[in-house]
């Protein structure tokens, strides 16, 4: 397995982050389900670490953040430098949440709030067939999201897609970057604290029928072992 560099643009707020980690923590225990040899190095933008030379990495992931990729914070701007330097490399590289919209921006493509409002609970997204990447027909994933990928960089091919999020999984065509709106890393009581921080945000009725959705399975598991094969791709020479 590859060691895999977590980028980590926000952080799980204080009062949930002794209980349940931090987001790296989160990858972390979702990537050694499927591979428990994995090695990783935390690289915090919060904690104002420098980014690494991409060219000189194995792997990486970034994760998600409260922050909006179009909000102008002065790491975005680095951060982009930093994709495109890993899309040319062919540096496997996996983006969730501000992650996948993060990469799409860097690439080319559109990113704002939507006019759908709030994402959360579980939602059930279409697989795109004989994507070599994801199996099966549908996946169940937790989500918390109001921003959106509007339109894909043209080097992406949507692999999942909903009603509420027509672009929320990209493959892109260097064969090693990859991207997805839903998390895969959240187990079901962190998908409930996500719930619990939209109260007051979100509609009332958004919120409940959230909470309601998350009595139903989660594809968690699925998602997350093709996503740390995926980091594990080498690129063809």
């Amino acid at each position: 397995m590859a060691r895999i560099t977590i980028i980590e643009t926000g952080r799980v707020p204080k009062t949930y982050r002794e209980r349940h980690g931090s987001f790296p923590d989160m990858f972390e225990r979702m990537i050694r389900t499927e591979d428990s040899s994995a090695a990783f190095e935390i690289v915090s933008i919060p904690n104002g670490d420098a980014l690494p030379d991409p060219r000189k990495l194995e792997a990486v992931l970034i994760t998600g953040a409260a922050a909006g990729v179009y909000d102008g914070l002065d790491w975005i701007g680095p951060l982009e430098d930093f994709v495109r330097t890993a899309y040319v490399n062919k540096t496997p590289m996996v983006g969730i949440c501000f992650g996948h919209q993060l990469i799409a921006q860097a690439l080319g493509g559109t990113v704002r709030q939507s006019e759908k409002g709030w994402g959360v609970g579980r939602h059930v997204y279409r697989v795109l067939p004989d994507n070599g990447v994801v199996d099966g027909e549908q996946l169940a994933i937790a989500c918390s999201h109001q921003d959106q990928v509007i339109e894909a960089p043209n080097d992406a091919l949507t692999i999942l897609s909903s009603d509420f999020t027509p672009h929320a999984g990209l493959l892109y065509a260097n064969g090693t970057t990859l991207s997805v709106q839903p998390h895969p890393e959240f187990d079901l009581d962190f998908a409930h604290v996500c719930c619990e921080l939209r109260d007051g945000k979100a509609p009332d009725a958004v919120v409940a029928t959230a909470r309601a959705s998350l009595a139903e399975p989660l594809d968690s598991a699925k998602l997350g072992g093709a996503i740390t094969r995926f980091l594990g791709r080498r690129a063809a020479p």
